[in-house]
């Protein structure tokens, strides 16, 4: 298996942010059922708001050892099944009802290669998720210095669509932040944002967003998300 140290320090801080975990699994959440897979599952703290949800099995997938050890020392997580590596270390023959990438697909730089490896790993019907920070103009030195490679628009995302996989959903999440990162960068300017700042934004501009985003259509944001489902028959390995 990979092992691949992970060279950001904000999984902490962002693990503040509750009222953002649960608007995004009020929008995912319908999707996560059968065997769920995580890749790059940190230190766990987006798997926590899911613990004894609808799916019968959750596994985190995280290349680096230290973090991983993280997620295997958490009582709140024992339920999850964890293994170290990366997609590519997952046989062809172990399958699964989804795939979610939380934050992660910018951390890699072949990101096509990479979904067409996890499609593989789907159950035919299954769902392949990806939420990433959206819009290049706002890259900052904060996602150099945790290995961003890019961020995302619509396009980018519609672009990479794995072969036999329909894309059923795409859309922008958190107008409100992507209006306060114009006016100030508060949270985007800097290489490590503060707890501060990620509990004003979690605790002031997400409720926000829940709102002026339905408004809008989910056509402004700070984070792009897409689903796609895979065709109704199994592809098997390469």
């Amino acid at each position: 298996m990979a092992e691949i140290a992970y060279l950001g320090s904000e999984l902490e801080v962002f693990a503040h942010a509750q009222n953002w975990k649960r608007y995004v699994r009020s929008q995912i959440g319908q999707y996560l059922t059968g065997t769920v897979l995580e890749v790059g599952a940190g230190i766990g703290s987006n798997a926590l708001p899911y613990v004894g949800g609808p799916h019968e099995e959750w596994v985190c997938l995280e290349p680096d050892p230290a973090l991983a050890a993280r997620i295997s020392n958490n009582p709140a997580l024992r339920t999850c099944k964890l293994i170290v590596g990366t997609v590519a270390d997952l046989p062809y023959t172990e399958r699964f009802d989804a795939i979610l990438y939380m934050d992660v697909l910018e951390h890699i730089e072949d990101d096509a290669a990479e979904l067409r490896e996890s499609a593989r790993r789907l159950r035919p019907g299954g769902r392949l998720m990806v939420l990433a920070p959206a819009h290049q103009w706002l890259y900052t030195p904060f996602d150099r210095a945790i290995g961003h490679y890019r961020r995302y628009n619509a396009a980018m995302l519609r672009n990479i669509t794995p072969p036999d996989m329909t894309l059923e959903r795409l859309r922008y999440l958190d107008a409100a932040g992507i209006c306060a990162s114009l006016g100030n960068r508060l949270l985007l300017s800097s290489a490590s944002p503060t707890v501060r700042q990620i509990q004003t934004w979690d605790r002031l501009l997400v409720p926000v967003s829940e709102r002026l985003d339905l408004l809008l259509g989910y056509k402004i944001g700070k984070s792009v998300m897409a689903v796609w489902r895979r065709s109704g028959y199994d592809l098997g390995a390469p």
